[in-house]
């Protein structure tokens, strides 16, 4: 008599089919559904299914498998937080297949958090309606307003917040702000004046209080941005050049967009195989920060090495996105982010160490100068970069010291001694 085949066994087969439809490598295919029938066996022997699973037991069951190693071999791992990594990606993938979201959502325990989020909800949609911000600034401004609010723990209540004080906004602030740089305390200073201007605004308090909130002060082009001078950008491009390999192909396009236009890196990891018109040489940029489109000339190099890329480098995968990750699962780079550490390998393989950030804006700030130099007009700069306020821009004047120095008045002698 056949045995019956075990309730999990289709979610299995379903990562097995997941894991080959995305081509991951053999150890990957080997290694991944042995750990995930592991997990739902330790999570059998709990007496849970899946779907009461939490990151709580992943970690137990992580902790299980750490002491499984140290029993066969006498030892732990050299490394345990990277000798977890492989059975935590599988029990990921698999809660994933299985229930359509992980980590699981955040349980509201109680109406203090439910109303603390639904407000989040409503500042961002205030952000976005009545202030026409970012995306990305949205986020970041929703994040701070729950943090404020969790910290006032019954003052961040529906009926609390009619009670809210400076005091409670100065106790905030003092918690916070020590450790952090001065910008960024500035920063958390504009944040909250405008999340409690939007409670002032949707009469949640009686009183504006976003006047009392102090920051350090900050002064017109006090930073100076880092900057990729000209021969060094070269110098970046020859050597990535080099690497003729699918990974350099695909660092060598990037390269090239970062330095001909100046491209945010959201904008460069963003960009689809259809934001190239190849017939008119077109290039179309969908500006991160503004959410405007801007469509420029595809310049030669830029458009040889991206069509270089994709013949031969770029893998077969359904993403739009013309940069895709060159190891599965093989998706496109979603995130600006993810450039930050391309760029500075590229740099130190290079032996270009620039002053300052090592990130891809460096490329951004060196082409506004390079256009500065060569007398294009702030507008025409400000388009380019995609730049709504011609104070964006100007920030740059301050990076063109040596365009400054050729203006400068000449003194007569009994002024200069």
């Amino acid at each position: 008599m056949p045995t019956e085949k075990p309730t999990h066994a289709p979610l299995l087969e379903r990562l097995n089919e997941h894991l080959l439809n995305e081509r991951y490598c053999s150890r990957v295919t080997r290694e991944y559904p042995a750990a995930a029938s592991r997990f739902l066996s330790f999570l059998r022997q709990k007496d849970l299914g899946i779907e009461a699973s939490r990151p709580v037991h992943v970690q137990e069951f992580l902790e299980q498998e750490l002491q499984s190693y140290l029993r066969r071999y006498g030892r732990r791992p050299s490394n345990s937080c990277a000798w977890q990594r492989m059975p935590s990606a599988a029990v990921h993938m698999l809660l994933r297949l299985g229930l359509g979201q992980w980590p699981p959502p955040q349980d509201q325990a109680n109406a203090a958090e439910s109303f603390r989020q639904r407000l989040c909800d409503e500042y961002a949609q205030w952000l976005s309606a009545c202030r026409a911000l970012a995306p990305a600034t949205i986020k970041a401004r929703s994040a701070n307003a729950l943090d404020l609010l969790q910290s006032l723990e019954d003052r961040g209540t529906e009926s609390g917040l009619a009670l809210l004080t400076t005091g409670d906004i100065d106790a905030y602030i003092k918690l916070k702000a020590p450790g952090l740089r001065r910008t960024t305390r500035a920063g958390m200073a504009t944040h909250l004046r405008s999340f409690l201007r939007f409670l002032h605004d949707q009469r949640r308090i009686g009183t504006d209080l976003a006047g009392a909130v102090l920051g350090p002060p900050r002064y017109l082009f006090e930073d100076i941005p880092s900057v990729l001078r000209p021969d060094d950008a070269v110098k970046v491009l020859k050597a990535c050049r080099k690497d003729q390999t699918s990974t350099g192909l695909r660092d060598y396009a990037i390269l090239i967009l970062l330095t001909s236009y100046g491209l945010r890196a959201g904008e460069v990891t963003g960009l689809r195989l259809d934001d190239i018109d190849w017939r008119n040489d077109r290039l179309r940029i969908r500006h991160s920060k503004t959410g405007g489109e801007v469509a420029l000339p595809l310049l030669a190099p830029a458009g040889e090495a991206i069509l270089r890329y994709i013949q031969r480098a770029r893998p077969a995968s359904k993403a739009r996105e013309i940069f895709i990750r060159m190891r599965a699962p093989y998706q496109a780079m979603r995130r600006g982010a993810s450039l930050y550490g391309l760029v500075n390998r590229r740099l130190q393989q290079a032996g270009v160490q620039p002053v300052g950030r090592h990130g891809p804006h460096i490329f951004r700030h060196g082409l506004a100068v390079n256009l500065l130099r060569a007398g294009v007009s702030m507008k025409s700069i400000g388009d380019i970069l995609g730049h709504k306020s011609a104070d964006s821009t100007a920030v740059y004047l301050k990076l063109a010291t040596e365009d400054l120095r050729s203006v400068a008045l000449d003194l007569p002698g009994e002024v200069s001694r």
